[in-house]
């Protein structure tokens, strides 16, 4: 039975009297959260518990802080200082909820059947999961400082690797998309949607690229502005020229798809940059509004990207093609818990800034010359990797040439 069959509730041909997980599944929403164990919405329940976490990170950042919050200046770690509900609130909220997503991981990693007791743990208790989360959040408030700022500089290294399962799970993506339409299956179904989805990717790889040089470079002495948009567009013809490459030969939706990736993520940079620089337009009284627009769909994107990516553990498997079993698990459940306590830092670092002694303004994300040079590092390093799947094939199949015996 596929997971496909499984979450539509039915398994043409055999019959699922049995199966628990089928009569769940055939239910009601409701249904499938309040009975039994059910690894499908568990995963549901976990990004909600993610969210609200983060949402309490942000309300402990102190943009609009309530009375309640400010009783907690009295905590003695705190030593009377504001900032531990500015940056250190974030990062301590931040350290609870790691916490939590990591004891999940360790005690969910190794899980491949379904109805193993791991499984059991990881699809409900949701009573002990919310009090032990509920604990963990409260409990490095009354940690000192020093303890608080080291988990800071750990969380950019977990931060980073979040990025580094991100960017590959997406074009572990990428490829199989191309792979799929240029298959003898699918090719002759996919030609017309393949060429009309590569030409809709260059056209807003090209329009992105000319807005940022109409928004981000009103005045000549915005080098910086220039070089970062102008070496995404180099980016985006060398991609495309490798893919076109005749020993290549991937076509043009992959290096289009990855265009539009580098693009949002030049634009995100140059959106991070301080917004007292002259380089960046101002939008008159629609900027506060277009402030919290932004705000919003950055935290909902957030949650969305660590949840997609954390029920893609394929994308690290060697052999994807495998022949699932009836009573397998439908992802892994300790790499889903792995990407949300990297996730969780990640937000972190985006509500301060990547630095510790930040302070951010209110209704932001990610806005800092760190923020900048993150995202600019992040789209260099994802352009690297995709070229590097495109020659990779070529160079082992070189070498392996060369060492055959003659």
């Amino acid at each position: 039975m596929t997971t496909a069959k499984l979450e539509a509730g039915m398994d043409e041909g055999n019959d699922t009297s049995n199966d628990p997980y089928a009569k769940i599944l055939a239910g009601s929403w409701w249904a499938q959260f309040r009975y039994g164990s059910n690894p499908w919405m568990a995963r549901y329940v976990y990004s909600v518990m993610f969210l609200l976490a983060n949402l309490l990170a942000w309300a402990v950042r102190g943009d609009y802080r309530p009375t309640v919050l400010t009783q907690m200046n009295k905590l003695k770690s705190c030593e009377g200082h504001e900032e531990c509900l500015g940056t250190q609130g974030v990062l301590r909220v931040s350290m609870g909820c790691f916490i939590f997503f990591f004891i999940m991981f360790v005690s969910t990693s190794g899980t491949t059947k379904l109805h193993q007791r791991k499984e059991l743990w990881h699809s409900s208790w949701w009573s002990a999961k919310i009090v032990i989360l509920i604990t963990l959040t409260v409990l490095p408030f009354f940690l000192p400082t020093q303890l608080i700022l080291l988990y800071g500089s750990i969380a950019h290294f977990g931060a980073g690797v979040f990025l580094l399962i991100q960017l590959i799970s997406m074009i572990s993506f990428i490829t199989w998309l191309n792979e799929r339409c240029l298959s003898e299956k699918y090719a002759e179904r996919c030609r017309t949607h393949f060429m009309l989805l590569s030409i809709a990717a260059y056209f807003v790889c090209i329009l992105g690229i000319i807005l940022m040089y109409i928004w981000y470079t009103p005045q000549l002495t915005c080098t910086l502005n220039i070089f970062f948009i102008t070496w995404t567009l180099f980016l985006l013809q060398l991609m495309t020229s490798v893919s076109l490459h005749p020993k290549v030969n991937a076509g043009f939706l992959t290096p289009g798809i990855m265009g539009l990736y580098i693009v949002f993520l030049c634009w995100s940079a140059i959106r991070s940059e301080p917004p007292d620089i002259k380089c960046l337009r101002k939008f008159g009284a629609s900027r506060d509004w277009l402030t919290i627009i932004s705000f919003v769909i950055a935290l909902l994107a957030m949650v969305i990207a660590t949840f997609s990516t954390g029920i893609d553990s394929q994308c690290f498997q060697s052999r994807k093609d495998e022949k699932q079993e009836e009573d397998d698990v439908p992802y892994g459940f300790g790499f889903f818990h792995l990407v949300f306590a990297s996730g969780v830092m990640y937000f972190a670092m985006l509500l301060i800034g990547w630095n510790s002694h930040h302070t951010m303004k209110k209704w932001t994300i990610d806005v800092g010359w760190t923020s900048t040079w993150v995202r600019i590092v992040n789209e260099w390093l994802a352009v690297c990797v995709y070229l590097w799947m495109l020659v990779a094939p070529i160079v082992w199949k070189s070498r392996q040439v060369a060492e055959e015996p003659k």
